[in-house]
């Protein structure tokens, strides 16, 4: 295995990191200042439209896509440590127009569009016009098992009607919506993973009603997570998004890369809050002595070195696999990445919450966010639980002699 980065990729790193400690991380309070006095929660802050201007200027754009007819043509392994430096800041993606659910969708678009979807709405994705959401997860099934899905896509004549309840939708109270990813049954008599289908849905089409603005552990997001209803939802069949019955490959499409850029993210999150651990530890006092000279502390710094070192180098091996031998060889690590990089992330902002005291809990560090976004995201894209059963699963298959 080689992790080394060409010397494009390399230069890029050098600007990213460059771009974050002068831009990006000092933008935060402005951030957050401004979304708290907006009117509107959910509209994109001024200071994040100028970052995102700053950062296009500099060539630092739509550095997720690898498609080179719409991207910046990056392998996974170049684009790995490009999503950690921007993971550092929970505002960091939507700077360099690299945050979900938009990615997703835009590698949608750009693997299975057709031309006149991806004018329509690729093209404006790709340059921040709009926003979009991924409406999959529904309140009434485990939505992890996407059998369970009770949303309905009926053909009549020359459109597909959509009825059904969707929940965690995020991004549809974004003003800039303009686009929502609809995954529904098209054929429930049909084989099991070819019931699905997709539908591209503009965010303005009559029947869809938000029931409300669903928090995560309390906080709101600025995208928001909607509760939506779908009722009589009409839209022509030229909204399919690849084939009937093709909804189910396409998630799984989506989801490869997707994981890999969740997991580069947490190994942002987790060496923010590391950096963060170890400055309260050296300039807080307490029995004497600075904190980082209690041995418990110092344990909790090391754990935390040794479990991102390790963690960094498992995402690196399964971008190299994506890259060589193609997303379905590295399904197992793909799985395993989900699983390991938001339970490393959340075991180090929980040891930096800790070290902080009364300040880890409040609104005066990341750390309480990040500590909400690391335990949430080990639901998000797939539980725990079902990446952890494809890896047993695969596992096991190597004995086959085994077997009753």
């Amino acid at each position: 295995m080689d992790f080394g980065l060409s010397p494009r990729a390399e230069e890029l790193r050098s600007r990213m990191a460059a771009f974050m400690a002068e831009y990006v991380l000092p933008a935060e309070p402005e951030y957050d200042r401004q979304l708290a006095e907006a009117s509107e929660p959910h509209r994109l802050p001024p200071v994040m439209r100028e970052l995102k201007e700053k950062a296009r200027a500099g060539g630092l754009w739509n550095l997720f896509l690898a498609h080179g007819d719409w991207g910046a043509g990056l392998t996974n392994l170049e684009y790995a440590p490009l999503a950690e430096l921007a993971g550092r800041s929970i505002i960091g993606p939507e700077v360099f127009n690299c945050s979900a659910p938009d990615t997703g969708n835009m590698e949608l678009l750009a693997l299975f569009g057709t031309p006149e979807q991806q004018d329509r709405w690729l093209r404006p994705l790709l340059a921040a016009e709009i926003r979009s959401c991924f409406a999959m997860t529904e309140p009434e099934v485990a939505s992890s098992d996407a059998r369970n899905i009770r949303t309905r896509i009926t053909r009549d004549g020359d459109e597909y009607v959509v009825d059904g309840h969707k929940w965690y939708t995020s991004g549809i109270l974004d003003p800039d919506c303009r686009l929502i990813i609809l995954m529904g049954v098209t054929d429930s008599d049909a084989p099991t993973y070819r019931q699905q289908s997709m539908l591209l849905i503009p965010r303005d089409t009559p029947g869809i009603t938000v029931l409300r603005d669903l928090p995560m552990f309390g906080y709101t997001d600025r995208c928001g997570h909607g509760d939506v209803l779908f009722e009589d939802v009409r839209v022509p069949t030229s909204a399919l998004l690849g084939g009937e019955g093709e909804g189910f490959a396409l998630a799984q499409g989506r989801l490869g890369p997707g994981r890999m850029h969740y997991a580069m993210r947490a190994v942002g999150f987790a060496e923010r809050a590391l950096e963060l651990m170890c400055r309260r530890a050296l300039t807080r006092t307490a029995f004497g002595g600075p904190l980082a000279e209690q041995g418990v502390v110092r344990e909790w710094i090391a754990r935390s070195r040794i479990e991102i070192e390790q963690l960094r180098l498992l995402v690196l091996k399964s971008a190299w696999l994506m890259d060589t031998s193609g997303n379905a060889a590295a399904r197992t690590e793909v799985a395993a990445i989900k699983v390991a990089a938001l339970e490393v992330a959340h075991r180090v902002v929980d040891r930096a919450v800790q070290a902080h005291g009364a300040a880890g809990v409040s609104d005066d560090t990341v750390l309480a966010r990040l500590y909400a976004i690391t335990r949430a995201l080990r639901i998000a894209d797939g539980p725990d639980e079902v990446h952890l059963r494809t890896v047993a699963r695969r596992e096991l298959a190597r004995y086959p002699e085994e077997s009753a």
